[in-house]
């Protein structure tokens, strides 16, 4: 009775439905729309300005790390102390700016995330229903799963077919 047990909890668990994994903000963010409103955002005015800031100062910071890397053997302890200072200073101004545009960015991907929930929990209800799924995790949730559990793709693709 036990090597028949064995043999029908398989068939049991199938007869559940499949188990999945989802990443609905991926899912979300990698939509033809969202890549279409983060360029949008790109190409705002403000957006230019602090990602052109950017560019500037991680340009100023690498020259100030390669010049002390080149130089800290010949410096005095003054200098060292003065360009360690002046280099966390310019690391301050970058990790400012580096926020500016990653919050420009992730506004854009909340409001498009409120924007398409009601499409994605429709899409989702299809998809569980279509692809027999009985227990629907979310990604963030699970420590592994292999890469044939996800669903996420196809969560992008069902989204972009939308009109």
């Amino acid at each position: 009775t036990l090597a028949v047990l064995a043999l029908a909890l398989p068939g049991l668990a199938w007869a559940q439905g499949k188990i999945a994994v989802v990443n609905l903000q991926e899912a979300i963010l990698q939509t033809d729309l969202a890549q279409k409103r983060l360029a949008e955002v790109r190409n705002q005015e403000d957006y230019k300005a602090d990602k052109a800031e950017f560019d500037k100062l991680k340009k100023e910071f690498d020259d100030l790390v390669q010049g002390f890397q080149k130089d800290a053997a010949v410096m005095s302890q003054e200098q060292q102390v003065a360009a360690r200072q002046k280099l966390a200073s310019k690391q301050s101004d970058l990790e400012h700016v580096t926020g500016k545009l990653q919050q420009a960015e992730q506004a854009a991907g909340q409001a498009l995330l409120q924007e398409l929930s009601p499409r994605v929990q429709e899409v989702l209800r299809e998809l569980i229903t279509t692809e027999g799924i009985g227990l629907l995790l979310p990604r963030a949730s699970v420590i592994h799963a292999d890469p044939g559990y996800s669903i996420t793709a196809k969560v992008t693709d069902k989204l972009n077919q939308q009109p």
